[in-house]
């Protein structure tokens, strides 16, 4: 959460990317813009489903 302390980032939007992280496979399902912006591991991109 401090790496985007300049964003919204609530702790259930944290618990997602984490588990996003952990789960390869993860697809995030969201109508929260600001995953477009978060990365897992710093570097990669999520997977999305999003508007």
């Amino acid at each position: 959460m401090r790496r985007y302390a300049d964003r919204p980032m609530s702790f259930a939007d944290a618990c997602l990317v984490r588990m996003a992280e952990l789960h390869a496979e993860a697809v995030v399902w969201t109508l929260d813009a600001d995953f477009h912006v978060y990365r897992k591991h710093g570097r990669q991109t999520l997977a999305l489903v999003a508007p």
